[in-house]
């Protein structure tokens, strides 16, 4: 496993995205925990995240972009979802919307949606426009266990199951990007976190209901 850090990033940009086109898989730091960058659009790539991670291949992975035009690209979009991306994005918010046909099945889980979302982070967002496509940002831990903030942390769970790790040092929240699910009438909250459910509540005058555990 190749490691490489971020401010090494402009040197490290091309060799990074010819793994990802060669379907490798890499860690690296977004604006919340580490999280595990693969072309959605290649099945081999996306299985291997299921088994890296050990993770139940009921459970869809979210797309990093770098723009809404790019979002459209994977998603339908409504009315209500450029609402809330003009008042959220960039950010760590992401939304869970119906997938196109042309994204993989493995990548929704067979749900038929996909979670989108135009991070702050510089190297992340660099990457996407690097690829040119939205890249997948599933949280680089092994499924059930704590989401890595360092990159010590990725290699503890990971080991050399990846083809890359960019360290990014210390990230500030393992409790990964809020969770909003536009894909009924009413939006649901799935997961609570730095986009708190309050500021929703305003922004949508209160019609907005959390998950029921």
């Amino acid at each position: 496993m190749k490691v490489f850090r971020t401010e090494d990033a402009q040197d490290a940009y091309g060799e990074i995205v010819s793994l990802l086109r060669a379907g490798g898989v890499i860690a690296f730091p977004t604006d919340t925990a580490y999280g595990l960058a693969a072309d959605p659009f290649s099945e081999t790539a996306v299985d291997r995240i299921f088994r890296i991670k050990g993770r139940p291949d009921t459970k869809p992975i979210l797309l990093l972009v770098d723009s809404v035009r790019m979002a459209e690209s994977v998603i339908h979009p409504s009315d209500v979802f450029y609402r809330v991306v003009e008042a959220f994005w960039p950010g760590s918010l992401t939304i869970i919307m119906h997938a196109v046909a042309s994204l993989p099945a493995n990548v929704s889980a067979g749900t038929n949606t996909v979670g989108v979302r135009w991070p702050i982070a510089a190297f992340a967002t660099g990457l996407v426009s690097r690829l040119g496509s939205p890249v997948t940002a599933t949280s680089a831990n092994r499924s059930g266990m704590p989401s890595p903030v360092t990159a010590e942390e990725v290699q503890s769970q990971l080991g050399d199951s990846i083809d890359a790790l960019v360290d990014g040092g210390v990230l500030p929240s393992s409790g990964g990007s809020t969770l909003l699910d536009l894909t009924a009438d009413l939006p649901v909250l799935l997961r609570e976190g730095p986009v708190p459910f309050e500021a929703l509540v305003e922004f949508f005058e209160g019609r907005i209901r959390r998950r029921v555990a």
